[in-house]
């Protein structure tokens, strides 16, 4: 005979067991473990630098686009801090949509950020520079470095384009609509 007992001890061990399952699936829950598997897409810390060893954001940048803002920041004599560097597909669909909830379409969002397909910071090709002094430092001097504003709407993010420094930075897009990497 099965007693209100014996129904509550089963009824506890399948409780049990299926948490202990629900829990081996589940995305990694301490802040810690949600930080590192951020960083390794390529989110980037409040007050990280263009110096940091530790972010795979700032160490997975093209390493021309590096030391030029490396020198850069040297002659400015100010810190370059990075809101944002290389980032993976993933992020970067993660920031489309983002965008797509905020501007109501892509057709809005898409001119503040890159497709996937075109984003250069997938390739570590591009930097968003954070605090408008060093942004502002950067439109003034930053072809003396090869480093270009891309677009007129983003005044932080830069891009190399060689030849800068003898002939000056290319024309700039309105944004990211008019970049051809972001055609399709």
């Amino acid at each position: 005979m099965i007693t209100t007992s014996h129904r509550l001890l089963a009824l506890t061990a399948v409780s049990v067991l299926t948490l202990a399952g629900a829990l081996s699936c589940a995305s990694p829950t301490s802040a810690d473990e949600r930080v590192q598997l951020s960083l390794a897409e390529g989110m980037v810390p409040e007050g990280t630098t263009i110096d940091d060893a530790e972010v795979p954001g700032v160490t997975r940048l093209d390493p021309v686009l590096r030391d030029a803002l490396q020198r850069a920041q040297a002659d400015a004599g100010m810190t370059f801090y990075v809101n944002s560097g290389w980032r993976t597909s993933a992020f970067q669909q993660s920031l489309i949509d983002d965008a797509i909830e905020t501007y109501g379409s892509w057709q809005e969002a898409s001119r503040w950020v890159a497709s996937s397909e075109g984003s250069a910071h997938l390739t570590g090709d591009a930097v968003d520079i954070g605090g408008w002094d060093a942004a502002g430092w950067l439109q003034a001097n930053g072809a003396a470095y090869d480093l270009c504003q891309i677009y007129d709407n983003e005044g932080w993010h830069f891009e190399i384009r060689e030849g800068a420094a003898n002939d000056g930075c290319p024309r700039r897009y309105a944004d990211a609509t008019e970049d051809p990497r972001n055609a399709g």
